[in-house]
């Protein structure tokens, strides 16, 4: 090469290769496997229980977030990926969770107009915290909400809805607890209480209690500092400052549980995060996960429909969090369905791909998973590799069968069909005329 011609070569610069945010994860084979038969077990569940699927956008105005999740909630002060569109200046935000999306979009469409609504959905949220197990920047959230309902028999039948969904997922170290946090008024007598308590013991009071105390007492309740629990014990309960009505309503939802078996426990220090909720609120904890116990939690929230800028309309829901599911089903030991192909078609020779390649059509038609080995792309005739290399990744692909395209078995207008699974390694032929005769005998049981 001349000298000017290397002149004018650009020099190739090795670019530095680039990674995933910390606590946003890929979610790569097999364990994405493993979230399609969730979201699959799930939407089996709602269909049964005649809740309709939405699906929200993953930016919100920060307004929303603001006035509907409370503004000295954690999620809101620290929390959220808030920033400004460059486009318009408009101030928007990665959602933190899916409740205030999903009631401004009811708002928005005017569903309620007909009458109430079941609804659910599925999807990312984010939240700027520290990632640890089970808890994740972007996580995953399931959540189930009914909207134009105020009785307490949808406070039963969500929390139904939950427990039936551990009894398909096979989960066991789950259990139940249930608190009501009344109504406004009652909220605000049982506030001032609890500030006048929590001030006559300021002394032990840590930095985080006092930023809140005259902001948002009620999560100190739930602080996890050990030298603030005998405080927290004997402050004043808010089931003792409930009227009747509130009684009335919390009475009948665990009355309808008791009927069903659902086992449960009162916990008055319960309160959840969110400004929203009022009455009933419950959460699912595990103790198989260590400190992240929690993996669903809900309550009712009949304000937020007019906070967000609706008709006043009474709504409960819950969310679980995906990753802590899959996390607590691997944790107990559950097996998960077979997700391997139900065949592995093998070609020694690149001659036989079309006709394999239509047979394999023919099969996945009739319902049958298949996988066809594919060459190095080496050139014709080249690259399938060897039988000995092809039988290894058909065996290490969980196949049940090995589908073996020969040119001895092709010449009679035949397959040959092999067991991979069967001790004895089982083997026969079919004709290649009748596909659609036998590819039932080859699918994986149900």
């Amino acid at each position: 090469m001349s000298e000017s011609l290397k002149e004018q070569t650009p020099k190739l610069v090795k670019a530095q290769k680039l990674v995933g945010v910390k606590g946003m994860n890929d979610i790569l084979p097999p364990d994405s496997a493993r979230w399609e038969w969730l979201e699959g077990q799930v939407r089996s569940l709602m269909a049964r229980y005649a809740y309709r699927n939405v699906r929200l956008p993953i930016v919100e105005p920060t307004a929303l977030f603001v006035r509907g999740l409370g503004e000295v909630t954690d999620i809101v002060e620290k929390e959220m990926y808030s920033f400004e569109d460059r486009l318009n200046g408009e101030q928007l935000t990665l959602r933190p969770e899916g409740t205030a999306g999903l009631v401004r979009s009811v708002v928005e469409h005017n569903l309620l107009y007909e009458g109430g609504k079941r609804l659910y959905y599925m999807g990312p949220m984010f939240r700027h915290e520290r990632p640890q197990r089970g808890r994740y920047r972007q996580f995953h959230q399931i959540g189930a909400e009914v909207l134009g309902f105020g009785g307490p028999e949808v406070d039963a039948e969500l929390i139904l809805l939950a427990n039936d969904l551990w009894k398909v997922l096979g989960l066991k170290d789950v259990r139940l607890e249930l608190n009501s946090l009344g109504q406004p008024l009652e909220r605000q007598a049982h506030r001032a209480a609890l500030i006048a308590h929590l001030e006559r013991h300021s002394e032990v009071l840590d930095e985080e209690a006092q930023r809140r105390l005259h902001t948002n007492p009620l999560r100190i309740l739930d602080t996890k500092n050990p030298a603030m629990q005998s405080v927290v014990e004997s402050a004043p309960r808010l089931l003792d400052f409930l009227g009747e009505a509130s009684m009335t309503h919390f009475n009948a939802v665990k009355a309808m549980l008791d009927v069903n078996g659902v086992a449960y426990s009162i916990n008055p220090r319960l309160v959840r995060g969110m400004d929203y909720y009022n009455l009933t609120v419950f959460e699912f904890i595990t103790t198989s996960l260590g400190s992240q116990g929690t993996i669903c939690g809900g309550g009712r929230y009949d304000y937020l429909v007019e906070q967000v800028g609706g008709k006043p309309a009474p709504a409960v829901g819950w969310a679980l969090g995906v990753e802590r599911v899959l996390e607590l089903i691997k944790e107990q030991g559950e097996a998960l369905p077979d997700l391997a192909p139900d065949v592995y078609a093998i070609i020694p020779e690149t001659a036989a791909l079309p006709v394999a390649m239509q047979v394999l059509q023919t099969l996945r038609a009739c319902g049958v998973s298949a996988h066809m080995h594919a060459g190095s792309g080496e050139g014709m005739g080249m690259g399938m590799g060897s039988m000995k290399s092809q039988f290894k990744k058909a065996d290490g692909s969980g196949a049940r069968f090995a589908l073996v395209f020969g040119a001895e078995e092709l010449g009679r207008g035949q397959v040959a069909i092999k067991s991979l699974r069967d001790g004895e390694g089982a083997q026969r032929t079919e004709s290649l005329l009748a596909v659609a005769d036998w590819a039932h005998s080859l699918q994986s049981p149900s």
